[in-house]
Parts: C-alpha cells; structure tokens; sequence
C-alpha cells in the first residue's frame, strides 16, 4: 500500500508573504520556498515576520531539500534565519541563486550553504520526490513553476506567475509542458491566488517601459524610480529608457547597489550605462539628464527613498520638479507608510507617480483568465490554492470548482493545517505549528508577551515606582521615587504622584520584609489608585534596590 502524502503549508495561506510548504511522503520530506512577511502596525519594533519551521525541524532527518521558485524577498527573505537550524541543500535557478547569494553573504551565512542551480527543464531526485522546474513569467526573470512527481501522481506548484507573452526579459511560460503534464494526470494543483479576485488579464511588463520613456522624455527635471531591490527586470526598463531619453542612471539603496552589480555580472542587466557609478557624479549634471533608482516603493523606514523624503539623504535632496516614481504595488500593511512618504514627497515640491495614477507598474499574479487557463491545462484531481488572503483563497477555490474540480476535492487551507492525501480522497488530518515568528534586530523568535508589552506601554505609558530597602531587614529607606510617561500631562502627573506616593508608602508600612511580596502588593495598590484617579491603566513597574 503506497504512503499517504502531507501537504503542509507554514505560510503564505491567509496572508500575503512569508510563503512556505512542506511535503512530506513517507521517510522524505522537501520545503518550498522560505519567504517573509512585513510586519503589521501592531507588531511594534518588530522589523520581519517568518515561518514558523518546528514542524520540519523535527523531521529534520526526513528533510532532502529546499526548492525555491524565485527570488522575491516572500519566497527566499526568510532563509538566512531557517538555514541554521534545518541545514539542507537549496535548489533553484540561476538568478535566483544569485539573489539568494547575496542575501546570505550580508548575514555571513554563504560559506556554510549547500547552492544548487537547477536549469528550467531539468529534474531533480530529492528522496521520493522528484521535482521538474518548469519556466513560467513572473515580474522577475528566471521564475518556476515546479512538477513534483511522486509515487502517488504529479503534484503542481505554479509558484508567483503570470501569463506574460511579452516578458522584458527570459521567454515566455512554458505552456506546452503545462499541458503536456495535464494529459498525463496531475493529482494536485497548488496555485498562486494574489489576484484571484481581478477579473481579466494581467498586462504584459512591456507597459511599464513605455510609460517610464514617456515620464523620462517629458520631465524636465530628475526623474526618481523606487522598486524592489530584487526587480531585476524593471532596473533594466528602467536603463533602457534612460537611455533612449539621453539620461544618466544612478543607483542608491544598499540591496540596490547589491542586486545590480550581482546581475551586472551574471549579465541579466545588458546596458551601456554604469550603473554602478557613484552617486556622487550626478552632481554636475543637468537635471533632466539624471534618473536616480532607489529602494523604498514600500516606504520602509531606513531605506533611500524615504531618507530623502525626510531630507536625510546623504546625495539626493528632493527639488521642485522631480519626479519620483513608485514602481510597485502596495503590499498590504504598508498603505500607511507608502501614503506617509508620497506626502512628504509632495511637501518637497515632488510629483509623484504609482500605480493608480500611471501605468508606472503591473501586477506580478495572474488574474481570473489566467488562472482558468492553468486549470484547464493541468485538470488536477485536487486543487489547493495558495499564496494569498483568505478571500483570495476562497475565491481561488469556487474558479477551480466552475472549471470541474470535484467539489470534495478542493480544500482551503490555513497556515499549519495537514491535508493528506492518499490518491483517491483527501482529508485535513491535523495541525502544525505555524505561529508568527518575529524577527526584531538580532533576536529571532521575539515572544509574544514582549509584544503585549510594547503595546501597553505604547498605549496606556508606564508608571515606574522606585524603592530603596534595607539589604539586611528588607525594609524600605524612604519614600518611592514615582515617574510616569505616556499617560498625564505634567501639572496633572505632579499632583497625581504626590497622592500615588502616600499610597505606596501605606504600603510600604505595612511591608513583611519579602520583596517579591512587596512588589506585588505595590503594583497592585499603584495600579487601582491610578485607574480610580485618571482611567487609565498604565504598566506598572516597581524596582527594589537592596542598599
């Protein structure tokens, strides 16, 4: 009787990022894609969100590899941090590796990583798994779907695709192959869902070349491009129209200036501009001959498109008549911080240009037709979408039933659901753990009750009561030293503390010498009288210090 197949998904299904699967067949287990999430608002100081990988570290003898479909930071952004605790092989293509490389030497973790390019077409044996990259466009080159042959019958990962018959770089999707596997039976279909609810096409990337040709021939002044760092091929509209336009390109952004020289020379870029030249030569030139690419579309707080926003660019301050280009589209969560940066951009006499304004980006996902397409080809046995919000994922699932999906063979997963799958039925059988993992500074795994804090102190202040006991009886010396932030003005902080203060020594007086118990009862008297005084609960914190 053959193994039943697990198909476990640790991220991407009811968000968008942070995508990662796990399959699992008998003794053999391989991951798909390691990617990160921004963090949402309440995530206070959190700087990423990543999987969350216990489920395969404790098969870590199961695990025969690490399969990439391409390099967008929520498809590889998380590896750096799983890397040391799963230690297996990555496999993926070119510039991929390229990208992944650079990635892994800014955290020092390349000399230690196992890089396998893998060309589209070409097959690879990872146990019972045997994983066919097959080429589809994305809005970066060298993007795969995956065939993932097993025992039980074939199992396809579109990966992030589109339908893109006239890709700005690489050729187009492999559809003949597509449907080849289609006619020789797929068992499952894992499907991108971004932009499952988008009725119609998605446009080809060509548009944006014409558009960023027509902002450069008619600007007068600089033109300013921010995208990813990892949009290989838009850097390269981007040089194409430069110079058509007669303008010189100059590149800021560490990740930027790490990317294109990583592309320069693996030659994914062909350009007879210097890309890597300094940025400060663009200083003798006339403005309407300079375009400067930067990171920053997404409004992340240090990089180069936001410091110049805040007038805190080393080499680029924002004049009258530029015109800065947002060249991506909102990643959900970001709105605020992209809408803060694009008005302080206009502040500095900038015009700004995005995506509903301009055809100045297209989206990366197939919508409705496309993905029709894709069922139509492949007719898979059961259907899993994935990638995407719930709503996506809904969505996804009713396409897939219109086009003849059995309907007890499509299943909408969440982070950490098991489905198994045994050929003829399948059935979700359990859970895995698929908590957020925050990653804040060097700390990876940030617990949630620092969070809770964060959020507290964040929204209600803090009140620090400050005593000093007697080391040998355990008694108090004296009254507390009180100080409260983020809760009362000042004339009402003093006149509160001073009551807060008789309170405590009250307390105090009544002290037993055991200075756990003190600090509980300080903690809990301080935190009625404030409420009772104000409504309001701020953290509370008292400190003994033994003297």
């Amino acid at each position: 009787m053959p193994e039943k197949l697990r198909i476990i998904p640790l991220g991407g299904l009811g968000e968008i990022g942070k995508n990662m699967m796990a399959l699992e067949l008998g003794n053999d287990l391989i991951v798909v894609d390691a990617g990160l999430m921004f963090p949402e608002e309440e995530m206070l100081g959190v700087d990423l969100v990543i999987p969350d990988v216990t489920y395969v570290e404790e098969r870590h003898h199961k695990l025969r590899g690490i399969v990439i479909t391409h390099g967008h930071e929520d498809h590889t952004g998380a590896l750096p941090y799983v890397l040391p605790k799963l230690r297996a092989p990555i496999y993926c293509t070119r510039l991929t590796r390229g990208l992944v490389e650079v990635k892994l030497k800014e955290h020092g973790l390349l000399e230690q990583a196992e890089l396998r390019m893998v060309q589209p077409g070409e097959r690879v044996r990872l146990g019972e798994f045997s994983v066919e990259f097959i080429r589809v466009t994305h809005s970066i080159p060298d993007s795969a779907a995956l065939a993932i042959h097993t025992p039980l019958g074939v199992i396809f990962h579109t990966g992030d695709f589109k339908l893109d018959h006239t890709p700005v770089m690489g050729l187009p999707t492999d559809l003949q192959r597509v449907a080849e596997l289609g006619r020789q039976g797929v068992l499952l279909l894992l499907s991108d869902s971004t932009y499952a609810d988008v009725p119609g096409y998605t446009p080809s990337e060509r548009i944006v070349g014409d558009t960023l040709w027509r902002v450069m021939a008619s600007s007068q002044g600089r033109v300013i491009v921010a995208t990813f760092a990892s949009l290989i091929s838009r850097v390269q509209q981007v040089a194409d129209a430069a110079s058509a336009c007669g303008r010189k390109v100059f590149v800021t952004g560490r990740s930027m200036l790490d990317n294109v020289a990583m592309a320069l020379e693996q030659g994914y870029l062909k350009t007879d501009q210097d890309l890597l030249a300094p940025i400060e030569r663009m200083r003798g030139l006339r403005p309407d001959k300079v375009v400067v690419l930067t990171t920053g579309a997404q409004g992340e707080p240090t990089s180069a498109l936001v410091r110049m926003a805040n007038r805190d660019h080393r080499y680029v301050e924002i004049q009258k008549g530029d015109v800065v280009v947002l060249s991506s589209s909102p990643i959900p969560g970001n709105e605020v911080l992209i809408n803060r940066t694009i008005n302080n951009l206009y502040r500095l006499g900038a015009t700004v240009l995005h995506s509903r304004v301009a055809d100045v980006h297209v989206r990366g996902h197939a919508a409705q037709e496309e993905l029709k397409l894709m069922l139509a080809l492949l007719r898979p046995r059961f259907f899993v979408p994935v990638h995407g919000e719930f709503r996506h994922l809904v969505v996804h699932a009713e396409l897939a039933k219109a086009m003849g999906v059995a309907p007890e063979n499509v299943f909408v997963l969440e982070d950490g659901d098991i489905l198994e799958l045994d050929g003829e039925r399948g059935k979700v059988v359990g859970r895995a753990p698929a908590d957020l993992v925050y990653v804040d500074g060097l700390a990876v795994g940030v617990d949630k009750v620092v969070l809770r804090d964060r959020r507290h102190l964040a929204s209600d202040g803090v009140l620090v009561a400050l005593v000093t006991v007697d080391r040998h009886t355990g008694k108090p010396m004296g009254p507390p030293d009180l100080v409260a932030r983020g809760f009362m003005e000042h004339e009402m902080s003093r006149k509160v503390l001073e009551r807060a203060r008789k309170v405590a020594m009250e307390v105090l007086s009544k002290g037993s010498g055991d200075r756990a118990d003190l600090n509980a009862r300080l903690h809990e008297a301080l935190v009625q009288f404030v409420y009772n005084e104000t409504r309001r609960r701020p953290m509370v914190l008292p400190l003994t210090v033994e003297v």
